[in-house]
């Protein structure tokens, strides 16, 4: 299957075997719909509205770019990830062709946690194969999700990324290990989305974090 298919959730991305991205590379400063660190996005204000009822994920008002995040998933396939000021929010976009090219889906996610792991042990419990993670249903605050990734029967892998992320004090580099869940949500085109990821960053502190996402169209905020 091709790659747009793998992030619409009938095939889990392959891990690449190394960044081609090096520490000091410059990262496209605008990236897919004009958005980039330092600019203002602002959310239809209809959408609080359309989705109440719907799903859970908070609709923010105004909100500035503060960090730039890159997945190059190979093939002309991207993921670009926008982190607020308001550190409660995060944007992603996924692109083919260019970075900044044909937008394919639009999420916005609300982050739930993000917890420090201090031990291998703690790791496996709560993110490995004592974990419900990976699991083909997982159940959140009385809601089941649908495993996107993976079709084992079972308990499967948490998926590799690595991300290069820039902001105006700092680029370094994340390596996750992710599992993505979603569930209907009765709206057209709109699912909501749960992801959880364990994040190494660049001083290999090691975390998980949980966050929850709705499908946005593009006619649903705008940069600034």
């Amino acid at each position: 299957m091709g790659w747009f298919k793998q992030l619409m959730g009938l095939e889990a991305p392959h891990a690449k075997p190394a960044s081609q991205w090096t520490a000091g590379e410059t990262l496209p400063i605008t990236g897919p719909l004009g958005l980039a660190p330092g600019k203002g996005v602002i959310f239809d204000t209809s959408l609080k509205l359309l989705l109440d009822e719907n799903t859970t994920v908070v609709i923010p008002g105004s909100q500035e770019i503060w960090a730039n995040g890159t997945v190059d998933l190979g093939q002309s396939t991207w993921l670009s990830r926008y982190y607020m000021n308001d550190e409660d929010y995060w944007l992603q976009v996924h692109t083919t062709g260019e970075i900044a090219g044909q937008v394919e889906s639009v999420i916005l996610f609300n982050y739930l946690s993000v917890v420090t792991l201090s031990s291998e042990a703690e790791l496996r419990r709560l993110a490995g194969p004592q974990s419900l993670i990976g699991l083909p249903t997982y159940t959140h605050n009385g809601v089941e999700y649908a495993r996107v990734w993976g079709s084992e029967p079972g308990q499967t892998e948490l998926v590799a990324m690595s991300e290069q992320v820039i902001n105006p004090e700092n680029t370094y580099t994340v390596e996750h290990r992710s599992m993505l869940y979603a569930r209907k949500t009765g709206l057209t085109d709109r699912r909501e989305f749960l992801l959880f990821s364990v994040e190494e960053d660049a001083e290999g502190t090691i975390s998980l974090s949980t966050s929850l996402g709705i499908s946005l169209y593009t006619t649903d905020l705008n940069a600034l």
